[in-house]
């Protein structure tokens, strides 16, 4: 969202970037990440952006590991979807608090909480204000 600047999206996205470039949050993305946003990008917006838009990622998120655990404990989860079998198993292998995404309804076996993009930024406003 924020690399391909959707409309609906971006908004959420860029401040969730903001924050990542002030600190005041980590941000992992699974090992598979760059490649669909590589992929992605350069469907629609071609090779230059699609190579700069990992090297963003490259430069700003962590990566969490992924492995022969990682991949099985993925097909463990019982998950309709691979990708997000393995995004999730990959933040469980990291010990990770939670996972944002806009595709929440695919998480349902999910044994670590899920917010959407909206959902995160309430929960962090809310701990600032408390």
């Amino acid at each position: 969202d924020y690399v391909l600047n959707r409309d609906k999206h971006f908004a959420c996205a860029a401040e969730i970037f903001r924050l990542l470039d002030a600190s005041k949050i980590d941000v992992f993305v699974s090992s598979i990440t760059p490649v669909n946003t590589f992929y992605t990008t350069r469907k629609e917006k071609g090779l230059e952006a699609a190579t700069q838009a990992v090297q963003l990622l490259l430069d700003t998120v962590r990566f969490c590991s992924s492995d022969r655990s990682v991949l099985q404990n993925a097909f463990d989860l019982g998950f309709s979807d691979f990708e997000d079998a393995v995004q999730c198993a990959s933040a469980v292998a990291e010990n990770l608090d939670a996972i944002v995404t806009r595709n929440a309804k695919d998480y349902a076996n999910s044994p670590i909480q899920i917010y959407s993009p909206a959902e995160f930024l309430d929960v962090l406003r809310n701990e600032s204000a408390g």
